[in-house]
């Protein structure tokens, strides 16, 4: 296991170039990115001096940078960028659209210096993993980055994982993978199933699958793995819009945080390249579609989702008819506020198995009269131990409610087949707590902040789209 104090020093480490970078206005996001590139390639001629086979073309490789400097250094930094962001393989999906962000040489040459300082190859998966996990961890913390609406909570991730249970003989997906929490989280519930080599080797290079449109969270998410030793010659992600695929792949279990809001301008539209879907604009709508259409029949999926999902008419109500009628939508875990980065999100998660319809629906409420930050209550795993023991994971016939009569303000409650065929929608409430703020000032100025940044982008796009128009 990785060694929490030895993580602590590299990360001060890395922290520390971070804040001369930002002094240089190069942003937190950037640095990783190009942090990423450069200990690829540091990590490629370890493995070449163990006698190992290096994947780097030569004239492409650590030591062909590592002894340059001024503007040298920087001209074959972006030489070395462009040719491996052209490789079809594990190096193309890690240097996916690569391109320099530091361009000035002494900045570029820190991280550099900094690499060189660490034997990396030859360290400890967990430890290597544990170390980057906490990188993209403070990296989505950046609110002005933008790098937050990639990074799903820990704790939730573990929670769903647990209940979900993968197997180490199945495979599974995250159609929209940000920077791969949910694979790796898989992962490490998998991985101590069984010794035996073969299910190993399925499990590091066969059982995962992760997607997204998003060049950067491509490359951060392949070296996350790549670090914790999953997909060493192939990366087990894509760089590929999830919504106009047509492949044919099914997967055992999907687990995954899909983006909300509407597709962006410019996006193909989803219905052109699947005519079979409900055609709705809404990224949320449109992913539960594509989730339903690649788990297999028989298979398991837990998936994060915005309340309008459980309530919308139209088309969403559509999708909803086809979900309760195919799909044994057995669990909703109702979330709280204040647990993601983006402001006042409202969501849920929707545990449902292909093959089979909805009868009763298991509700738990983590929402009412629950209160978390991210900054002084942030909500932990333990947070969510209760509903991991009312869920009974491999045992649900086992289930009690802990709402009835007597104790109406009991969080587990199960809805009947009937309560559930004459319900309008599925957003079902039943407690009657008192909700306090407990917001820090702080934290109420940033909520504010954020609404207005909201708005004002909104009131920017709709100026966009109705430019020249006059009333």
């Amino acid at each position: 296991m990785a060694n929490q104090k030895d993580i602590s020093a590299l990360l001060k480490k890395v922290d520390g170039i971070a804040n001369v970078m930002a002094s240089a206005g190069v942003g937190y996001t950037d640095y990783i990115t190009q942090l990423t590139y450069i200990l690829f390639l540091k990590m490629d001629e370890e493995k070449e001096e163990l006698g190992l086979t290096s994947t780097v073309p030569e004239g492409y490789k650590w030591r062909d940078l590592v002894d340059l400097s001024g503007t040298d250094l920087v001209e074959k930094y972006e030489e070395i960028l462009n040719e491996l962001s052209q490789d079809e393989g594990l190096i193309g999906t890690i240097f996916t659209k690569a391109s320099n962000k530091i361009d000035r040489p002494v900045m570029l040459a820190k991280i550099i210096e900094m690499v060189a300082e660490e034997n990396w190859y030859m360290m400890e998966g967990d430890f290597k993993g544990a170390m980057y996990e906490s990188i993209l961890e403070k990296n989505g913390q950046d609110k002005k980055s933008g790098a937050g609406q990639y990074f799903t909570p820990r704790a939730l991730i573990q929670t769903m994982v647990d209940v979900v249970d993968p197997k180490i003989t199945e495979t599974v997906a995250d159609p929209a993978c940000g920077t791969g929490g949910f694979l790796l989280a898989a992962f490490d519930h998998m991985k101590g199933q069984s010794k035996d080599v073969e299910k190993q080797q399925f499990l590091k290079n066969n059982a995962l699958f992760g997607a997204d449109n998003t060049s950067l969270v491509v490359t951060l998410a392949s070296m996350n793995l790549y670090l914790h030793d999953i997909g060493i010659n192939k990366s087990p992600i894509a760089y590929k819009d999830s919504l106009i695929d047509t492949s044919d792949k099914m997967y055992d279990v999907i687990l995954a945080n899909p983006p909300f809001g509407t597709r962006p301008q410019g996006s193909v539209e989803v219905s052109a390249n699947r005519p079979e879907f409900v055609k709705t604009s809404d990224n949320q709508v449109n992913f539960l579609q594509h989730i339903m259409s690649i788990v297999k029949t028989g298979g398991r999926v837990g998936v994060v989702l915005p309340d309008s999902v459980l309530t919308d008419t139209g088309a969403t109500a559509q999708v909803r008819e086809k979900l309760l009628k195919d799909f044994n939508l057995h669990t909703i875990l109702r979330l709280p506020t204040g647990i993601f980065y983006a402001n006042g999100v409202k969501t849920n998660v929707l545990f449902f198995k292909k093959g089979e319809p909805t009868k009763e629906i298991w509700v738990y409420d983590y929402r009412t009269g629950i209160k978390h930050t991210m900054a002084t209550k942030p909500m932990t795993r333990v947070h969510l131990q209760d509903f991991v023991d009312c869920y009974c994971s491999g045992h649900e016939e086992d289930r009690k409610p802990t709402y009835s009569e007597s104790n109406p303000n009991g969080r587990w409650r199960c809805f009947t087949e009937e309560e559930v065929k004459n319900a309008d929608n599925l957003d079902f409430r039943w407690l009657d707590l008192e909700e306090r703020d407990e917001r820090s000032i702080e934290e109420v100025l940033e909520d504010m902040q954020s609404e207005s940044d909201e708005i004002a982008n909104t009131v920017k796009e709709l100026k966009q789209l109705l430019g020249g128009i006059e009333f």
